[in-house]
């Protein structure tokens, strides 16, 4: 299974496009479940799939359920934020009844439960995760937010899963099997115990979540208008999505005008597009219908093509040792469309703090690296070389490789 994710900025037609490669790659002969969380449900009106009674839709896979958008269509995943925070929270609760108790809380009810800022990316990621188990689907298309936010949440499992190991340390945990004992001898329960638990149980649902981002049968389909204003935004997307190692399948230029307009002034913004696509090599592209998309006629006429059979490598970021040449190894971080101004690092520890734009990773070293000091670093070629210089006090003397 294949899995597309599709973003890009704020307006650009995200919607409409992941709707039409998802109608193209069914049409196809592909097996394909969209998965959406936009409110108000604009999918509906895109592909012409109403609105199902609560219990009516097929359970797809565990904790998803969705409706076929007609018989050569994909099948429509509707993400629900408002109920999942809902659910999730009320189980919390009860995993964690008898630590409230000794707390003096009082549970909150179901029906008082009003979704948090926030909730709309777990729900999209646990949505994501359940897709990806889903059988018999030959691809998933999921229609993500804007650029930022979808970053945002992409990158939150990776973020999440290192606070758990600061805050909670593996090593801790390893003191489990006395709690118990500690319980028995109190009289009461050990709240310690019920917060690694429930920290494991995070751990997992979020390294699950991560390999699916993390897959090599997962890339991002950019979407965005030619102007000054969405290149600026594809480039910054582009560097996110770069910085996380999460692979571009392509990129499609929506809302393009006709070139051959007798009308003067469409004329010119066709040839102010025109210009900005020069710069979008190998984009895919898509006509401006004049009007809103609305139904499965309009989608064809934006067909976006579906995507590759194979998904793109994810990039990679390898060690070039250069210690007999210059005395360095040189860490190469891919990162196009990077310009000076964007970037900065900072090691902490065994850990490199990269920061692109308005994005930043916490990546650990590699293990070599991690005898070494950093000496320098260099944007050149789309590419950031860190240099690093071995520690002598951890690196031995005439040692070529790590």
């Amino acid at each position: 299974m294949h899995t597309l994710l599709v973003t890009g900025p704020g307006g650009a037609g995200r919607t409409t496009v992941a709707a039409a490669t998802a109608l193209a790659a069914a049409r196809s002969g592909q097996r394909v479940l969209l998965l959406s969380g936009d409110p108000g449900d604009p999918l509906g009106a895109l592909l012409g799939v109403p609105a199902v009674p609560a219990g009516q839709a097929v359970t797809v896979a565990e904790g998803l359920t969705a409706v076929p958008a007609g018989p050569d269509g994909p099948w429509v995943a509707r993400i629900e934020a408002g109920e999942e925070f809902r659910t999730e929270l009320t189980a919390l609760q009860d995993r964690g009844t008898t630590v409230l108790g000794l707390l003096g809380a009082r549970p909150l009810g179901r029906d008082e439960l009003t979704e948090l800022p926030g909730a709309e990316q777990f729900a999209l990621l646990r949505a994501l995760r359940r897709a990806a188990t889903a059988p018999g689907f030959d691809l998933v298309v999921v229609d993500l937010p804007a650029a930022h936010q979808a970053l945002s949440a992409l990158a939150l499992p990776a973020q999440l899963r290192r606070y758990l190991a600061r805050l909670l340390p593996a090593e801790r945990q390893a003191a489990r099997a006395l709690r118990p004992v500690l319980a028995q001898l109190a009289g009461v329960p050990m709240p310690a115990q019920w917060l690694y638990e429930a920290a494991a149980r995070w751990d997992v649902e979020l390294a699950a979540v991560q390999a699916v981002v993390e897959a090599p049968t997962t890339a991002v389909r950019l979407v965005a208008e030619p102007g000054p204003a969405g290149h600026d935004a594809l480039r910054l997307a582009r560097l996110g999505l770069a910085l996380h190692q999460v692979p571009v399948e392509s990129v499609v230029a929506n809302r393009l005008l006709p070139a051959d307009s007798a009308d003067p002034w469409l004329a010119g913004l066709a040839a102010h597009q025109a210009d900005y696509l020069d710069r979008w090599p190998g984009a895919r592209t898509l006509p401006h219908l004049g009007r809103a998309p609305q139904g499965r006629d309009d989608l064809a006429l934006l067909d976006p093509g579906a995507p590759a059979a194979a998904a793109p490598a994810r990039p990679e970021w390898p060690v070039e040792d250069r210690l007999a040449e210059d005395g360095v190894l040189v860490w190469r971080v891919p990162l196009p469309g990077a310009e000076k101004p964007d970037l900065d690092l900072v090691r902490r520890g065994d850990e490199l703090l990269l920061t692109a734009g308005p994005y930043r990773r916490i990546v650990p070293l590699p293990s070599a690296l991690r005898r070494c000091t950093v000496s320098g670093a260099a944007l050149q070629d789309d590419e950031l070389r860190i240099r690093f210089t071995p520690d002598p006090a951890l690196w031995p003397r005439g040692a070529r490789t790590p």
